[in-house]
């Protein structure tokens, strides 16, 4: 029996009429608001919209709606395959669910009036296999639409696909013409964009975008140039050479570890006798200070612009810099009209560097658009404690400088000119942060499940400044310590003598706990700057991590030595990234025996029995588990690379980041087989990366036996008290079912997405 009221056989009569009408049409928007008028009506949904396809961009863009806010049409985008709608078009057919906001499909977006909408069926336009469009209904009762309306919509969209792919085809000249002025509006009316978290946190300041020349723009829309003399110049150089040198100064001093020569080339350059020379000679020919240093700014800018080295390239950024520096000093403007100092920074893509420079201005945030939040730079910003979203909205770029922005990196949220409401929950949030010193003090002393089984919770650490943290909230020790970072960050590979003070600063700062080494994992999106290999055309399946180790074992060899140094009379770990056979694991481990040698003959103090063990990160690994447990001290299981590489998916890469996914059967299943294993050898195990810190996986790994987590230090507190809410026997038996499903959807129902 039907269950609704719904005039099929006159719907399908009308929209053959209307589709016939609409060969003179001159308004495609006019046209699709009939449409869903009319569909609307005759379904009895409260809800139609049209999204149409553009393939240039492969955006979906919603151009009619009925019970959607008007703002919302044109506002509303989507890529192939984002949220239901884009999903429906990218595997070309029918979704219906009758909870939509519970699908892990499921787009979000602020304002446009879906949230009662539970109810949700999104049809593919096509013309043969011809991606034109999609139309959706929507209606607040749940388990609304059937199969009868699938098929009803299907037979509507069939009809039209070839009038509104014609009408749109012809009007398509006039939406180009008037695309730059649109752009505007849009970007005017940007309100709310929702984003990836990439590192934790709440900032509400005003907006800059870093963009290319940058400052010659800034400085040439000035009316700057004035009575400046060459000794004006001299005493600009000598302001900003003392204000770099204590930004360097400053940041040496929060960031021991990574902050050395940050500013060296800046430094040099104001000491450089053809840049400052350059300057100084056009001073003398009679042109103003102000346009000499624009000129020669500019003409060093254009100069880096045409080099191939990607890391020499880079130095433009340096030169623009700079030569904002003078320019301010020279003239007294404002630096932080075009500096980061307080702002939220909107980029499209930073390098390390980058970032502990802005951690050194004080930038209150960052918006991202590109990368991944798995990658260095959000690793990098968390350690910094810099909130961080990662965002695919262009139109970011396109906000002008000076606009408030709430970047809400709890949630995922940025708001553009808040209204007052927005502002008040935000100052609440900012009230719940101050209570974060009751949840240190509140952290349990001993980690334990409801039943009393002990779990281990470790810190892991990418910058010495975590430490602090790790220590406040009881950590038990170090479960990964990332020594890529001083690698990333500087001009060239540190020394011996410079890892060894770096490594046993992390020592002493946690005396008598067990800390790990993780060596040196380049590679993929980790790219040392100065390291000019031959371009790989597939990075993350190149010379990287231990292979790299191994290929430059006069650098392995001087990590080593420095791990085995500082190592001295602590409980040190060394474990080796990236293993993907047991003579890789043998040969590196052969490393150490033969550092320790070296060492005993030099007479120099180091650790002699070092614990030696391996990530499990590849596929391949799996087959040889009974080996490299027989020859391993320990394991740790790296969640992040072990997904990609068992699923072939790169987490960096925004058009496959859907299927990057921690709950395949595949990944769940594999974790268990390589517990079981190691369990067998008595060897210890534990389980870093994003999801050892992810709510939702945590009863997993209880229930196949891991007993060990090792997660940065800010997420120790959700996880103290996640654990202390499981029994075994509970997190046993919802492993067991997990286990026995070979579908992702139904281990998402068990999990709970």
């Amino acid at each position: 029996m039907k269950k609704h009221n719904k005039n099929y056989t006159k719907l399908l009569c009308d929209i053959g009429e209307m589709s016939g009408l609409f060969t003179d049409a001159t308004s495609l928007e006019m046209f699709l608001h009939e449409i869903v008028l009319l569909v609307s009506k005759h379904m009895c949904s409260e809800v139609c919209s049209v999204y149409l396809f553009y393939e240039d961009n492969t955006e979906l863009i919603l151009k009619a709606t009925k019970g959607l806010t008007k703002d919302s049409v044109g506002r509303v985008r989507l890529k192939l395959g984002e949220g239901l709608t884009g999903l429906a078009l990218k595997e070309l057919r029918p979704i219906c669910e009758k909870n939509a906001s519970r699908s892990r499909y499921y787009k979000y977006f602020f304002g446009i009036g879906e949230d009662c909408y539970e109810s949700f069926l999104a049809v593919p336009i096509l013309r043969g296999r011809i991606r034109i469009g999609v139309m959706v209904v929507q209606n607040s009762k749940k388990d609304y639409f059937d199969e009868e309306d699938i098929r009803v919509l299907r037979a509507i969209t069939s009809q039209l696909a070839n009038t509104i792919e014609i009408a749109k085809f012809l009007m398509s000249m006039d939406e180009r013409r008037g695309n730059i002025r649109k752009d505007k509006i849009e970007v005017q009316d940007l309100k709310f964009v929702k984003g990836k978290i990439g590192a934790t946190g709440i900032a509400f300041a005003e907006s800059v975008v870093k963009r290319e020349q940058k400052i010659i723009e800034y400085f040439m829309q000035q009316n700057l140039e004035g009575k400046y003399t060459l000794d004006d110049f001299h005493r600009a150089v000598k302001v900003s050479e003392e204000q770099i040198e204590q930004l360097q100064k400053k940041i040496e001093e929060r960031l021991s570890d990574v902050g050395s020569l940050i500013f060296t080339a800046q430094i040099l350059m104001l000491k450089d006798e053809d840049f400052i020379g350059g300057i100084i000679d056009l001073i003398k020919k009679n042109i103003g200070p102000v346009q000499a240093l624009l000129t020669v700014v500019n003409k060093y800018i254009e100069k880096f612009d045409q080099i191939q080295d990607a890391y020499l390239r880079e130095k433009r950024q340096d030169v623009e810099d700079i030569g904002a520096r003078l320019l301010a000093n020279l003239t007294g403007a404002d630096q932080n009209s075009y500096m980061c100092q307080g702002k939220i920074v909107i980029a499209k893509e930073l390098y390390p560097s980058d970032i502990l420079k802005l951690s050194s201005q004080d930038t209150k945030g960052v918006i991202l658009l590109t990368g991944g939040v798995s990658s260095h730079l959000s690793i990098l910003a968390r350690s910094l404690q810099i909130p961080l979203l990662i965002s695919d909205n262009l139109q970011l770029l396109d906000i002008p400088d000076g606009q408030k922005i709430l970047l809400d990196a709890e949630i995922g949220n940025v708001y553009i000119n808040p209204s007052e409401d927005i502002l008040s929950s935000f100052k609440e949030k900012e009230e719940l942060k101050k209570k974060i010193s009751f949840i240190k003090k509140s952290t349990f002393k001993e980690n334990k499940t409801k039943d009393g089984t002990k779990v281990c919770l470790m810190s892991n650490i990418n910058l010495l400044g975590d430490v602090k943290t790790a220590v406040e909230l009881n950590s038990e020790g170090i479960g990964l310590y990332r020594t890529e970072f001083p690698f990333i960050v500087r001009n060239d590979f540190p020394t011996e003598e410079e890892q060894f003070v770096i490594y046993k600063k992390l020592i002493t700062s946690m005396p008598g706990k067990e800390i790990t080494f993780r060596t040196l994992d380049i590679g993929g999106d980790k790219v040392l700057s100065y390291y000019n290999d031959d371009k790989e055309e597939n990075p993350f399946l190149g010379m990287r991590s231990i292979r790299f180790s191994l290929r430059h074992k006069e650098i392995f060899s001087q990590q080593i030595r420095a791990i085995l140094r500082a190592g001295e009379g602590a409980d040190v770990r060394i474990m080796f990234p990236m293993i993907s056979s047991l003579d890789e694991f043998l040969e590196a481990k052969e490393m150490i025996v033969e550092c320790m040698k070296i060492l005993d003959k030099e007479e120099i103090p180091h650790t002699k029995n070092p614990a030696v063990g391996l990530m499990i990160e590849l596929p391949a690994v799996l087959e040889i588990l009974h080996e490299l447990a027989a020859e391993a001290d320990f394991f740790s299981i790296g969640t992040n690379d072990f997904i990609q590489y068992m699923l072939a998916v790169d987490r960096t890469n925004e058009k496959v980041s859907d299927l990057y996914l921690p709950h395949h059967p595949a990944i769940l299943r594999a974790l268990k087989r390589v517990v079981d294993t190691v369990s067998i050898y008595r060897k210890d195990i534990s389980v870093c990366g994003d999801m050892a810190h992810t709510e939702k996986y945590i009863s997993y790994f209880l229930g196949i036996g891991v007993r060990k987590f090792s997660v940065d230090a800010t997420f120790l507190p959700k996880i103290q008290e996640v654990v202390s809410r499981i029994t075994i026997d509970a997190a046993r038996k919802k492993a067991e079912d997990i286990l026995l499903k070979a579908k992702v959807y139904d281990i998402a129902e068990v999990i709970g997405y």
